[in-house]
């Protein structure tokens, strides 16, 4: 039970990061790009790394003990694909001008002296939201079953997709405080659409709870390092560059990689 408790308030933590994107416009007046871009990259190594490394291994060991060598990597490697599949068919059903990715800056609040009420920048922003939302559904699972397995794994994941949230509550928030001039407005929606992140765990593992055993939790687990393989790699890593310079990108990949590897060798 205490392991479940945890789990859920890392994925409650990494999906409502997603305000701290819309809260820079409070306190900050520009975006810190190279500083963004740096944390996604190392987002995007924490994640990478921990996927083929940790989860895809011990989903493989875990399927491979039970089906045998042959057929549980087999079994792992298709559910591998099959988590990185749902995320390219999720990404394929949102409309590209509404991609919760679309880099902004946290600057374009002041752009405009008086927002307009603009039906569609405000249509833009709540579609936003909405991707934001399906995009979180899947992330919220894999971070919740990663923690329920290992709380520290889980703790790296969180942490990795809370930076990779940041970038997103600014995608919502720009848009909608551009529509209607309100601040508060622009922080709540970018902080509820966050919600569907502890959602998905929430549902996933209520729907998921009853059919859990080795088998499940292999297939599932293998599926987690596709879906996180997927995010680091059409999302964390573009968004990146488009912050900052490609090398600070790749350094802050290697930072995260390093520290990862590091973690789990502190913790082996």
């Amino acid at each position: 039970m205490n392991n479940i408790v945890l789990a859920f308030a890392l994925t409650l933590f990494a999906g409502l990061s997603t305000g701290i994107g819309s809260a820079l416009a409070f306190f900050t007046k520009r975006t810190n790009e190279k500083f963004l871009s740096a944390a996604l990259g190392f987002s995007a190594g924490v994640m990478l790394y921990v996927s083929f490394i940790e989860i895809f291994t011990n989903a493989r060991y875990t399927l491979e003990g039970i089906y045998g060598p042959q057929k549980g990597y087999l079994f792992t490697t298709i559910a591998f694909f099959a988590g990185i599949v749902i995320m390219a068919l999720i990404d394929k059903t949102i409309p590209s001008e509404e991609n919760p990715h679309e880099w902004r800056d946290v600057g374009e609040m002041e752009d405009q002296q008086k927002p307009s009420e603009t039906s569609e920048l405000m249509r833009m922003g709540m579609f936003s939201a909405l991707a934001i939302g399906i995009h979180n559904f899947p992330e919220g699972l894999a971070t919740f079953i990663s923690a329920l397995e290992d709380p520290t794994l889980g703790l790296s994941i969180a942490v990795a997709i809370a930076i990779h949230n940041i970038p997103e509550g600014i995608a919502v928030s720009v848009p909608i405080y551009y529509a209607t001039g309100n601040r508060k407005k622009a922080f709540i929606h970018s902080f509820m659409s966050g919600l569907s992140e502890p959602l998905g765990a929430l549902i996933g593992f209520t729907l998921l709870f009853k059919f859990i055993n080795e088998v499940m939790f292999g297939i599932i687990f293998a599926a987690v390092a596709g879906i996180m393989v997927y995010i680091s790699l059409d999302e964390l890593l573009p968004t990146a560059e488009k912050y900052g310079e490609h090398h600070i990108a790749i350094y802050g990949l290697m930072g995260g990689m390093a520290v990862m590897a590091l973690s789990l060798l502190l913790l082996a």
